[in-house]
Parts: C-alpha cells; sequence; structure tokens
C-alpha cells in the first residue's frame, strides 16, 4: 500500500468524526449562549439571584441541559388545550407590535410549514434543470405559489428550493412550471445525503468508486 492510501484512510477515519463533533460543539455553543442571555437579563431582573445564577453558568454543560429542559417543557405544556389557548395568546401579543410582528409572523409561518407533520416543505425529493437548460440538479418541493405572484405565472407552477454543496442550508428559491420539473421517488434524506456528499453517495447503491 503506498504512502498516499494510506493517508487518505486515515483522513476517511478522522474527517467525518471531526465534522460531527465541531457540528455538536457549535450546537452546545449557542445552547450555552442562550442560557447566558437568560442568565443575564435574570440578573438584572432580580439581582439577588444573581450569585447562584452566576455559579451556574460556571458549570460546564449545565446551560445546554437547562435549555433543552426548557424546551422539552414548553412542549408538554403546550401540547394540551390549556397550552393551546396561552399559545394563541401570545402569538395574538407578538403579531400586534410594530417591526416585531414582521419578523415574528414569518419566521413562524416558516418554522410550522418545515416542522409539521402535515406540511408540504421538503416532503419530496425534485430533479430540475438549474442553472441552465440542460443542467441538472435536485432540489425540493416547497409548496405553489400563491396571491399576487400565482396570478402573474401562466400555467401549473411549484415553488422549489435548491440547495448548495455541500451545505445545504443555503440556496436558491424557484418558481417552476411542474410540467418541468422530474419526481423523484428517493426520501428527502437520502437526497441531502447526495448532495452533501457532492454526489458520492448514491441513494440505493454504494458510494461512488474514486475516480483515478
Amino acid at each position: 500500500m503506498s504512502l498516499k492510501s494510506i493517508f487518505v484512510a486515515g483522513i476517511l477515519v478522522w474527517l467525518p468524526l471531526t465534522i460531527t463533533i465541531w457540528v455538536l460543539w457549535q450546537l452546545l455553543a449557542v445552547f450555552d449562549g442562550i442560557f447566558r442571555a437568560v442568565v443575564g437579563a435574570l440578573s438584572t431582573i432580580a439581582p439577588g439571584l444573581a450569585p447562584g445564577l452566576h455559579k451556574l453558568v460556571g458549570i460546564p454543560g449545565v446551560g445546554v441541559v437547562l435549555v433543552l429542559a426548557a424546551i422539552f417543557v414548553t412542549g408538554l405544556l403546550v401540547a394540551n388545550m390549556v397550552g393551546q389557548w396561552w399559545l394563541a395568546r401570545w402569538d395574538s401579543l407578538m403579531t400586534r407590535i410594530p417591526l416585531v410582528k414582521s419578523i415574528y409572523s414569518s419566521v413562524k409561518q416558516v418554522s410550522d410549514t418545515l416542522f409539521s407533520s402535515n406540511g408540504n416543505a421538503f416532503r419530496k425529493a425534485l430533479l430540475v434543470q438549474y442553472p441552465r437548460a440542460g443542467s441538472w440538479t435536485i432540489a425540493f418541493m416547497t409548496g405553489t405559489p400563491g396571491g399576487e405572484v400565482a396570478a402573474h405565472l401562466p400555467g401549473d407552477h411549484i415553488s422549489v428550493y435548491v440547495p448548495t454543496t455541500p451545505n445545504p442550508t443555503s440556496g436558491f428559491f424557484l418558481m417552476l412550471p411542474r410540467s418541468e420539473v422530474v419526481e423523484l421517488q428517493m426520501s428527502v434524506d437520502a437526497a441531502l445525503k447526495y448532495i452533501i456528499s457532492m454526489g458520492v453517495v448514491v441513494p440505493g447503491g454504494p458510494a461512488n468508486p474514486a475516480v483515478h
């Protein structure tokens, strides 16, 4: 075995582990930042609690645990009729505040669509021609155009999201004729793996052999 092959084999072992640890570390940092912000706000409102709260900040990982626990408890509270009533009152309040209402309403609509079990976003993988005719890429159906936009589009159109590679969190929003879109049988998860791997991980088959 050549020196190059040995080196590549080592990279293939460590690269997925390193990236996984980095992603988890970034996620933990976000949760910890949320906890620190909450502690700062509570310390301002109730100065008497500041010493005890700052002791909690100094304990590694406690912020992540408490934020996750708060999210879980919130989910339990809104999973019943009483919780839904209070959530509706909260939404009503947020939509009455100038500037805040536009941001809050947009984010809530997107999150409800993405995470709702009956939503249409990212429920179907597509094959579309982008960025030019004859050049194909993977995209995801997000819904159908509506309102004024739909009135200006002749025929049947769908809304699609074309992710970038290898980072699918950024991409492009397009409205394409349904007749020009090929619906795929692969799952959304398989399509995302295909995009992130830049075509190396083939859905329903082994990884592409290396090109020499």
